[in-house]
This record gives structure tokens, C-alpha cells and sequence, in this order.
């Protein structure tokens, strides 16, 4: 009897020692899918979606002629206070441009960039068809009231200048207003001013200076209006002057990155 049920009791042994081993194996199997439950809780903790930065500019509110009272008083606002500021440069040209320029007459073009700034702004706070042109306009008429040695001239010069910087983001199809851009405006109202100037005030120029004037009037357009106007704009929107307008949103998603 000894010798039969001995097979019968190991069998049991191993059969035992398989479960113990499935069981084993279970767990190990249940660990696994808690360490890998675990871990993806741990990701989703630790791996938010991130932020992407916006690439180019953001246009103005659809339709894009369609002006908004916003946009109306706003360009006002700026051409009048660029106005101010345009007639107390005037006090201020004459002693240092004719100081530079008392050897050679174009220099003087260098300090003619701040009267082509109004326009600049107004295009990269507006956006919107005729922002800049209107904006530099007005900031001419404003600076001509109280009386300048420029008389009327100085509001045809604004609707010239205003022409330039207009052309500019129109040619970029009201679609870009970063620093190129604003350098564009800037430059283009300098060759824009000098052909009317070469029919009045420079007139009696050689014709090399009257080019030399041009290109003179164009960099300071590009630094001063242009890249001057930019960092204007940027402090403005920083300030939450501009929340009203795709300059204001730029600089709330910039912060957001």
C-alpha cells in the first residue's frame, strides 16, 4: 500500500508547486500592471501639453477695412500726440542739423526720421487699410497749427510720408508687423519725402546731392521710424496700453510661452 499512493503524493507536490508558481506569476503579472499604471499616471502628471509660441503677426479683426470706434479714436489719439511731438522737434532740428550739415547739406536728413515715426505706430497698433497714412496726416496737421517756418508744406509733407509708410504694409498685404516690416515703413517714407523736397526746399541741389539726400532720409527712416517705431509699439502693448488690439495679444501670448 506504501509503494501505490507514493506517486500520488508527489504528483499533489507538483501540482501544488505549479499553482504556487501560476500564483506567483499572478503576481508578479498584477505588480507589473501596477508599476505600468503607475508610471502612466506619473507622465500624465509631469508631461502637460505644451504651449506653442505663435509665429508671425496677428491681423486685425475681420473685415479688414472695417474700422472699429476703437480704432478710430485710438488713431487719432496717436497722430495728435505724435503731432505735439513732431512740432517741438522742429524747435529743436534746425540748431544740429545745420550744424552737421554745414559741410555737406544731405546730413541734415539724419535728424528728419522722427517725422515719419506717426506713421509707423499707427500702422503696427491698427493693422488695419490706411491706418498709417491717416495716423501721419493727422500728426502733420497737429504739429502745423501752432505755426511752423514749414507752413502748409508741412502737412503735404505728412500725406507723402504717409503714402511711404503705408505703401509698405500694404506691399506685405496687412499681413506682417514685426520689425522688418516697421524698417520697411520707415525706410520707404524717406525716398518718398526727398522727390517732394526736390521740388521745393532742395531744388537748387546738384543732382548728386539730391540722391545722397534720399539715401540719407531712407536710413534714418529704417532706425528711427522704423525700428524706433517697433520698440515703441512693443513698450506700449507691455505697458497694457494696447489690449484692445492684435499688438496687446501678441504680447499676452508672448508672456504665456
Amino acid at each position: 500500500m506504501s509503494s501505490i499512493n507514493t506517486p500520488a503524493t508527489s504528483a499533489d507536490t507538483t501540482s501544488a508547486s505549479a499553482d504556487t508558481t501560476s500564483a506567483s506569476a499572478d503576481t508578479s503579472s498584477a505588480s507589473a500592471d501596477t508599476s505600468s499604471a503607475s508610471a502612466d499616471t506619473s507622465s500624465a502628471s509631469v508631461d502637460p501639453t505644451p504651449t506653442i509660441a505663435r509665429r508671425g503677426s496677428i491681423r486685425a479683426s475681420a473685415p479688414l477695412a472695417g474700422w472699429r470706434t476703437v480704432d478710430l479714436l485710438t488713431v487719432a489719439f496717436l497722430g495728435a500726440a505724435f503731432g505735439i511731438a513732431y512740432w517741438g522737434w522742429g524747435l529743436a532740428y534746425e540748431a544740429p542739423a545745420n550744424a552737421i550739415s554745414a559741410g555737406f547739406p544731405p546730413l541734415s536728413g539724419l535728424f528728419a526720421g522722427p517725422w515719419f515715426i506717426a506713421g509707423v505706430v499707427g500702422g503696427l497698433v491698427i493693422r488695419r487699410p490706411g491706418a498709417a497714412l491717416a495716423c501721419e496726416v493727422i500728426a502733420a496737421l497737429v504739429s502745423m497749427l501752432p505755426g511752423t517756418q514749414w507752413g502748409a508744406t508741412t502737412l503735404v509733407s505728412g500725406i507723402v510720408q504717409g503714402v511711404g509708410t503705408e505703401l509698405a504694409f500694404a506691399l506685405l498685404g496687412y499681413t506682417a508687423f514685426g520689425l522688418v516690416a516697421a524698417i520697411a515703413a520707415g525706410a520707404l517714407a524717406g525716398p518718398l519725402e526727398a522727390g517732394y523736397e526736390a521740388t521745393n526746399w532742395i531744388k537748387d541741389w546738384a543732382l548728386g546731392w539730391k540722391f545722397a539726400y534720399a539715401g540719407i532720409l531712407t536710413v534714418s527712416g529704417a532706425v528711427v521710424a522704423g525700428a524706433g517705431g517697433w520698440l515703441l509699439t512693443k513698450a506700449l502693448a507691455r505697458a497694457g496700453a494696447l489690449g484692445a488690439f492684435p499688438a496687446g495679444q501678441e504680447e499676452r501670448e508672448s508672456r504665456a510661452v
